[in-house]
């Protein structure tokens, strides 16, 4: 299945895209108003039956996804939690060592951002830089796991993009500033429940900036899988349903270029990630004196 965060004139409401269009989950469910209640009431299992039901009783109005304003696929994650440097070429692009365990960093929801939405340049940087991620959602409260039933806590993955502003990242030994700024992780344009990708490990993942490529690499080139990275993280804090975990970008990151090739994310600048089996998400830069 793939689910989607709808922006409607008053509230955010749930959908299903599919083949047709997309169905209204919320006039479905209404109980269900927001993805992350979603996920912490029902498994996929679950989910696929209801839904599967509730069809054969109505016939469902489908929405051309086009005409529709799609918010970030999970809109209130407890939780936002990325790996840094988790691919071997983007580690020795910036000539930093391997990782011997999973570098851990923070976004906070002020940074989540729909599909097709503006992001704003920030005022005071000019090193604005692009990173294509594969974001894992959580589906159930997960402690102490072992990397062997890691995946049972996983109730899909999505599309991301780790924006930073490497100048204000930085600035001080901590990246928090230069990854915080508003809208600076989008998601989406939906996220694909897990039984539809049986191994997230191997994923061809690229970046396009004004249509030309600037990441193209697979998951498995990741020195940390997914599987590893929720098992790391469990046994420190707890993840809850609805959590994000962004697992790393490949190489071709612009802060990877020699200085005299870097060309910085600019106002009109389309950026778009696409993931295998998980769709395209774009946004496009806009100066903040837009």
């Amino acid at each position: 299945m793939k689910l989607v965060t709808i922006r409607g004139s008053q509230t955010n409401y749930l959908g299903i895209k599919t083949d047709t269009g997309v169905v209204d989950l919320t006039a479905i469910f209404p109980r269900y108003n927001n993805m992350k209640k979603l996920i912490e009431h029902v498994d996929i299992t679950q989910l696929k039956t209801m839904i599967t039901e509730q069809m054969e009783k109505e016939l469902p109005v489908f929405v051309d996804d086009t005409k529709l304003t799609l918010g970030p696929c999970i809109t209130d994650p407890e939780k936002v939690i990325c790996v840094g440097l988790n691919y071997r070429k983007h580690a020795e692009e910036t000539q930093a060592d391997i990782p011997q365990t999973p570098i851990l960093f923070n976004k906070y929801n002020n940074t989540l951002a729909g599909h097709m939405e503006d992001i704003k340049l920030p005022m005071d940087s000019d090193q604005v830089d692009y990173e294509a991620e594969l974001a894992i959602v959580i589906g159930k409260t997960a402690t102490k796991v072992s990397k062997e039933n890691a995946k049972d806590y996983v109730f899909g993955y999505c599309c991301a993009n780790d924006i930073s502003a490497r100048d204000l990242q930085f600035r001080s030994s901590q990246w928090l500033l230069g990854k915080n700024l508003e809208g600076f992780c989008p998601l989406g344009p939906y996220f694909v429940t897990a039984d539809e990708i049986p191994n997230p490990n191997d994923l061809t993942i690229s970046c396009r900036v004004n249509g030309e490529v600037r990441q193209l690499s697979n998951t498995k080139d990741m020195i940390f899988h997914c599987d590893e990275i929720i098992s790391y993280i469990s046994q420190y804090m707890t993840l809850k349903a609805g959590d994000i975990i962004l697992t790393g970008t490949p190489e071709g990151v612009v802060m990877g270029y020699d200085k005299a090739a870097q060309v910085w994310l600019r106002d009109g600048d389309e950026v778009t990630v696409e993931i295998e089996g998980l769709g395209k998400l774009t946004n496009v830069l806009t100066s903040c004196y837009g």
